[in-house]
């Protein structure tokens, strides 16, 4: 029976790739070489893509399993292609994995509409059911009591006042940063990566984000100085490079947290077509332990493309217009 699963789990993972999709390598490869470059550097460079199907938090069907089963790993290579070849709802980020395991689509966005599934990439398949890799459990580690206050409070006043003027509206609408990292897989959700002697940079697809980050591991600059993507400072630790990163600014906040989290990320190619990107985030501010996640960025061919976006743009104008056009209506029928 054991073959069987197999068997129909590589059938199904061949109709996957045939139908564009692809399949992640696994976390690491130790007989991997990366190659050099003219710097004797290990070479990260070019453009790499998270398209993954696996959600930041494990979901709670799958209690302490780490991985999928042959079948249920089956079943969800069935099910992206289904909705690969579909003209429903986009699947957005995590979304993917619960849709094939419910067999539901819940829209991204129900007020407005969604995006169809047209508009997103082809998805790389990996039998983990989260990206958290610690806590073992596979979800986010409890929330302190002040930092839920804070992020509830937080909620309602934007709902409260949604749209009293631009700085209302989130950073990602206005044009000016959807954070660091950002994980929302499958939607312009490409990187590139260049590399010289003393600096890397790093520029996201999404809003055009480029990072410089020097290769120095000197001193972070004052604690003072706030910045959205906080000031990064990176070395190689064989063939992995290591990124520290603080000194973010309070309103660059990342799942509840706020500028004094410390980010380091660790880069390390584990196959030609593969750079396993895993990064641990530490707020004892906001949290009662650090965590780590671990995505596997799979190589593209294609470049980066042009993100048109600017603050100031015609969205935003409608929405500003639009909530002073309610305005008008609820004083003039008296309420």
């Amino acid at each position: 029976m054991k073959h069987k699963h197999i068997r129909k789990t590589l059938a199904h993972a061949v109709a996957l790739i045939l139908a564009g999709a692809a399949l992640a390598p696994a976390l690491a490869q130790d007989a991997y070489v990366a190659p050099r470059t003219v710097d004797d550097q290990p070479d990260l460079q070019g453009v790499w893509a998270n398209n993954s199907t696996t959600p930041l938090q494990r979901p709670a069907e799958f209690a302490d399993r780490a991985t999928l089963t042959d079948d249920e790993f089956a079943a969800l290579a069935a099910r992206a292609a289904e909705i690969e070849a579909g003209t429903g709802d986009a699947l957005f980020g995590d979304g993917f994995l619960s849709a094939a395991i419910s067999g539901t689509v819940e829209s991204y966005d129900p007020a407005t509409g969604n995006y169809d599934q047209t508009w997103m990439a082809s998805r790389t398949l990996e039998n983990r059911t989260s990206l958290i890799v610690d806590p073992a459990n596979g979800r986010l580690p409890e929330m302190l009591p002040a930092a839920r206050e804070r992020m509830v409070a937080e909620i309602q006043e934007r709902r409260a006042n949604p749209s009293d003027s631009y700085t209302s509206r989130p950073l990602q609408e206005r044009c000016i940063t959807y954070g660091m990292p950002y994980m929302l897989a499958g939607y312009n959700s490409y990187y590139q990566i260049v590399q010289s002697a003393t600096h890397v940079a790093i520029i996201q697809e999404m809003i055009h984000d480029v990072r410089l980050i020097p290769l120095d591991a000197g001193p972070h600059v004052d604690e003072k100085i706030r910045l959205w993507h906080g000031d990064s400072r990176g070395w190689f630790e064989g063939d992995t490079l290591v990124i520290e990163t603080r000194n973010f600014s309070d309103a660059s906040e990342f799942r509840g947290s706020r500028g004094n989290r410390v980010f380091k990320e660790r880069f390390t190619r584990t196959a030609h077509d593969n750079l396993q990107y895993e990064f641990t985030i530490e707020d004892a501010e906001t949290w009662v332990s650090p965590w780590t996640a671990v995505l596997n960025w799979t190589r593209s061919e294609d470049p980066i493309y042009e993100y048109a976006c600017h603050e100031g743009n015609y969205a935003l104008e409608g929405i500003l217009s639009g909530a002073r056009a309610e305005e008008r209506m609820a004083a003039e029928q008296g309420n």
